[in-house]
């Protein structure tokens, strides 16, 4: 592996699914040697989900993204060989990750007061849903009700305060919440630059959630009633989608109603508003809703997006396409900034990459996800143990 700048760092991913390992995935991308550990057969659980949503191809398009760049290791953590080499890793490494429910942890022996006395400078990082303590310490859950769900954001996000609740994405939550929980592992290992130990770093989805909907869970706390969000008409000019005659829908933005109306009235050829005495931003807008969100709805769909776009663009307007997955594909925005890696042994295939950069630090291309216990053999030999030992713990 070519050095880069967490080529020192060895992690071991004792954890499932999206949230845990994702922070694994991060610490790869610059650099760290990263050890997936995952029962044997099954593998972890996060495999092949994709077929569940019906998926038309075999690309494990799941896996791929948070299992870029891992060694796989398969080991039944209840066969006391395996523990001995859980605990020989344990000893060389740097971060120990975990997101396994409590009970788990303790039937396996992989909590911090198992792990953290076979090595004084191991970050141990601990993902929950809930939180560490409290009376739903061991509950299980995942990010569409821990983070979604829990936190406020699945009520609030109705586009009227009559819809229905909407329903997160898959990794909606996990993926950010994974890069908490990479940002408190760096932070312990700064510290440990500064004190030579170890410590033990923990975030949750419930917690993630409630910093996502900051703003609105922060108006609760002092004392504001919040309300439901009015229906399209209603809500003014701004902060509101229109659909173009090619069938895209967009958004309008507004920071500074009254110099965003002036530059919205006239990138719409309709200057002649600004002159009404109706409609002086920002209670006129208010007042007037209705008939402004019907004329412009009018006005946008006598052209396409692409027309549009340089147009509101041209003005100082702020706007964005309602995106479809399909258009990051060959976006020029994206290329220009290499948001999409290619995989050096994918046959092609791109990825997501890790959402930050440093000046000066390239970040090694990414390597296809592992397939179950595929570097089983050589993660083994490399601990010690002989031949004859790994044909034993691998029968078993």
């Amino acid at each position: 592996m070519t050095s880069s700048l967490f080529s020192d760092l060895l992690v071991i991913d004792c954890a499932s699914f999206l949230a845990g390992p994702g922070a694994g995935t991060i610490l790869s991308d610059f650099g760290a040697r990263v050890i997936k550990i995952e029962p044997p057969g099954i593998g972890d659980g996060y495999r092949n989900l994709f077929r569940v949503r019906g998926s038309p191809g075999d690309v494990d398009y799941f896996w791929a993204l948070v299992s870029r760049n891992k060694e796989s290791l398969a080991l039944d953590l209840k066969l006391p060989g395996a523990r001995r080499v859980l605990e020989t890793l344990v000893k060389k490494a740097d971060v120990f990750i975990t997101n396994y429910p409590a009970p788990v942890r303790e039937r396996l022996r992989v909590r911090s007061e198992d792990i953290r006395p076979l090595n004084p400078r191991l970050i141990y990082a601990s993902l929950s849903p809930y939180g560490e303590a409290g009376p739903e310490r061991d509950r299980i859950g995942f990010d569409g009700a821990a983070y979604w769900a829990r936190s406020g954001m699945m009520d609030l996000v109705r586009p009227t305060a009559e819809a229905e609740p909407a329903f997160s994405v898959p990794g909606m939550g996990d993926l950010p919440t994974a890069m908490s929980l990479y940002a408190a592992i760096v932070t312990a290992l700064y510290r440990r630059q500064q004190t030579g130990e170890g410590s033990v770093v923990s975030t949750s989805l419930m917690a993630n959630g409630l910093w996502s909907n900051g703003c609105q869970v922060q108006s609760a706390l002092a004392g504001y009633e919040l309300v439901g969000r009015p229906p399209r008409g209603q809500r003014g000019v701004f902060n509101e989608w229109y659909e173009t005659q090619d069938g895209r829908m967009f958004v309008v933005l507004s920071t500074h109603p009254v110099r965003d109306w002036t530059l919205l009235a006239r990138a719409v050829g309709r200057p002649d508003w600004l002159d009404d005495p109706r409609l002086v931003a920002p209670q006129g807008l208010l007042d007037h809703s209705a008939e402004l969100v019907d004329a412009l709805s009018a006005i946008f769909a006598s052209d396409t997006w692409e027309s549009w776009r340089a147009r509101l663009d041209a003005g100082g307007v702020i706007c964005s396409i309602v995106a479809q997955c399909t258009d990051h594909l060959g976006d020029p925005q994206i290329e220009a900034n290499g948001f999409f890696p290619e995989f050096t042994d994918g046959l092609g295939l791109r990825v997501v990459d890790s959402p930050f950069y440093l000046e000066g630090v390239a970040k090694p291309a990414p390597r296809m996800a592992p397939d179950i216990g595929q570097h089983t053999r050589e993660i083994l030999a490399e601990v010690g143990l002989s031949e004859a030992e790994i044909a034993e713990l691998t029968s078993a």
